[in-house]
């Protein structure tokens, strides 16, 4: 079985360079580089593939053939599905540094199974947890110009916009979430809701689940503690949006597609 591996140091991951701008997840019985004795290996069994999951110490430098490569930016340089192999581990990653100690009495946590632990004390169980999002595409394509509701959320990086989102929250439904986001962060209502598609979003633990939706009535009155900026665009003054890797840009990209 093919042992693909996952080397990650914070938010970097190891990636072998195959020339150019082509690169994947070294492979082979060996890890790519010396292992410490402490570097603890967790293998995970993928579509006939062995995930080996390692947490690095420190950046692997100077050796030939490979390169540390932020985990977003991989999305663009490796196949999608060696890029879930990656978000997957880093999830992982994530799960243990922060699954050190039971929550309920205190006892060190002992793995189960390779994603699994259990408590040495009280026995309790744990298993990785994700959290749910949803984001939402509103447009007003019955209009004689058709357009789509972009915002700029305060904690953006960069200069673009997105669509409205949020965490879903305990007791809801993903549709009572998706109306409640867009309400309290626009002010508007919406009809059509629809499922579009889901991703996984390992920064750190996430699942962006994606919908269309119509816009109804209301005017725009953004969440000032949330939201910077907003608006309608058309299909010839779209803004700066996010980058490929998101679901929101396929979300966007689907609208701007129709009408070609």
């Amino acid at each position: 079985m093919k042992k693909v591996w996952a080397c990650l140091c914070q938010g970097d991951i190891l990636l072998m360079r195959e020339g150019g701008n082509a690169f994947s997840l070294p492979f082979g019985d060996e890890p790519p580089m010396a292992l410490k004795p402490w570097n603890m290996v967790t293998q995970i069994r993928l579509e006939e593939q062995m995930l080996m999951v390692v947490r690095l110490d420190a950046p692997v430098v100077d050796i030939k053939g490979l390169v540390m490569m932020n985990l977003r930016d991989s999305f663009s340089v490796l196949s999608e599905q060696e890029y879930r192999f990656a978000g997957k581990a880093a999830e992982l990653i994530y799960w243990d540094q922060n699954s050190k100690y039971c929550g309920c009495c205190g006892a060190p946590m002992k793995f189960e199974t390779e994603i699994s632990k259990r408590c040495t004390n009280c026995g309790k169980e744990l298993w990785p947890q994700l959290a749910t999002a949803v984001i939402v595409r509103i447009t007003k394509d019955d209009s004689p110009e058709p357009s789509i509701l972009l915002v700029h959320a305060k904690n953006f990086r960069r200069p673009y916009y997105g669509l409205v989102a949020g965490f879903v929250e305990t007791g809801e439904t993903l549709e009572e979430a998706v109306r409640r986001e867009v309400r309290e962060e626009t002010g508007i209502e919406i009809t059509n809701l629809r499922y579009f598609a889901s991703q996984p979003w390992p920064y750190p633990c996430g699942l962006m689940v994606g919908f269309t939706a119509t816009y109804v009535s209301g005017e725009i009155h953004l969440q000032q503690s949330e939201l910077s900026l907003g608006g309608w665009f058309t299909r010839d003054n779209i803004p700066a949006i996010p980058g490929k890797s998101s679901i929101a840009r396929q979300l966007i990209d689907n609208w701007l597609k129709r009408e070609e």
